[in-house]
């Protein structure tokens, strides 16, 4: 898949989300078939890597060096409108309920206008679900019911 560079940002709101099993697609891409729920909003997404500060007594200057240490992917959340869809909720569960081989790569593509091209692709790997949150509800209320899901990833890829 080639990413589509372009001289004007995209918008951000033409986005898929789709996973599988992270054993069951290593090197491979996702097809649309795979989507499994609508998202309004996918926050989170990024990279952090740690840096070690050193330095030896016998320096000749005051200031330490810089070592590059350990990355870590941040927390990412997905929300959605609640659609009577228990997909969500059965993985989990079994995360919970002690399943360790419940981990998933999660795709998620931003789109272009077009909602064809693939503007941008970031890959959650190794991801688990480590809160649920559910809807606010109010007897008086007009908003609609949002559901609240954030992973877990080991690693954030973006595949050229």
């Amino acid at each position: 898949m080639a990413i589509t560079e372009r001289d004007r940002p995209y918008s951000q709101f033409n986005f898929r989300v789709s996973w599988k099993p992270a054993s069951d697609n290593e090197g491979e891409s996702m097809g649309e078939d795979e989507i499994q729920a609508g998202f309004q909003e996918v926050s989170g997404l990024g990279l952090e890597i740690t840096i070690a500060e050193y330095r030896a007594g016998n320096f000749k200057t005051n200031e330490p060096i810089k070592i590059t240490g350990t990355s870590k992917t941040p927390d990412i959340t997905l929300k959605r409108g609640v659609m009577g869809r228990l997909d969500l909720y059965k993985w989990l569960d079994e995360v919970r309920n002690g399943a360790q081989n419940q981990l998933k790569n999660i795709n998620i593509k931003l789109m272009s206008e077009d909602r064809v091209t693939v503007a941008q692709e970031w890959v959650l790997k190794n991801a688990r679900p480590m809160k649920y949150t559910g809807p606010s509800l109010n007897g008086k209320g007009t908003d609609l019911a949002i559901e609240e899901l954030v992973l877990s990833a080991e690693r954030i890829e973006m595949p050229a």
